[in-house]
């Protein structure tokens, strides 16, 4: 069992890509997790040692704003220059 200070964040971060993933999104909620994702990340840090990040630890802080603008993964074009 983990301490809670390890699992915590771990578990906010499933959610969060749980919520992306779904089918259905609501605007409140993206903006809610657009707020939310940089603590995540910064309580991450503080648990695994630096070398464990590189430049693909802030690409979820621009997920929620993609799927507010973009709208549900599933329902997007997968090739949009192939038209």
């Amino acid at each position: 069992m983990l301490p809670d200070y390890i699992s915590n964040p771990l578990i906010e971060l499933s959610i969060f890509f749980k919520y992306l993933c779904s089918s259905k999104l609501s605007e409140n909620a993206l903006r809610r997790y657009e707020d939310n994702i940089p603590i995540i990340l910064c309580k991450l840090e503080k648990i695994f040692p630096p070398g464990f990040f590189d430049s693909m630890e802030h690409l979820p802080v621009h997920l929620p704003y993609k799927a507010r603008v973009g709208g549900p993964v599933q329902y997007r074009w997968m090739y949009p220059f192939e038209r």
